[in-house]
C-alpha cells in the first residue's frame, strides 16, 4: 500500500512561515514529479507548486517569491517552505506525487489526505 502523509500544517500569523514535508510510503519503484495543492472553502484545488524528479521547480502566480518547493529523493520526501504568509494563503494544501508502484507497475498520481494551514490577519 502507498501512502503520502503531510505534516507541517498549523495557524500563524500573516507574514510568518510554516514547513510542510509529504513523505511517500510504500511498495514504490520510482517517483516523477511531485506537486503541492491547495482548496480554500468554497474554491477549486488549485496547483501551488510543482517539482520534477531533476529538481526543476514550478510555481503559481500567487506565491511565487514567497513558496519554495524542495524534494530529498532518498528520503521519498517534497517540502514546501512558506514564507511572507498571507490571509488568503488559508487552505487545506495536498500532497501529490506521481509514481510507479510495484504492485501494478503502472504510473498513477497519488494524493495524500491534505493539512490545514491557516494564516490569521
Amino acid at each position: 500500500q502507498v501512502q503520502l502523509v503531510e505534516s507541517g500544517g498549523g495557524l500563524v500569523q500573516a507574514g510568518g512561515s510554516l514547513r510542510l514535508s509529504c513523505v511517500a510510503s510504500g511498495n514504490i519503484f520510482s517517483i516523477n514529479a511531485m506537486a503541492w495543492y491547495r482548496q480554500a472553502p468554497g474554491k477549486e484545488r488549485e496547483l501551488v507548486a510543482s517539482i520534477t524528479s531533476d529538481n526543476r521547480p514550478n510555481y503559481a502566480d500567487s506565491v511565487q517569491g514567497r513558496f519554495t518547493i524542495s524534494r530529498d529523493n532518498a528520503k521519498n520526501t517534497v517540502y514546501l517552505q512558506m514564507n511572507t504568509l498571507k490571509p488568503e494563503d488559508t487552505a487545506v494544501y495536498y500532497c501529490t506525487a506521481n509514481m510507479i508502484v510495484r504492485t501494478t507497475w503502472t504510473t498513477a498520481d497519488y494524493w495524500g489526505r491534505g493539512t490545514q494551514v491557516t494564516v490569521a490577519s
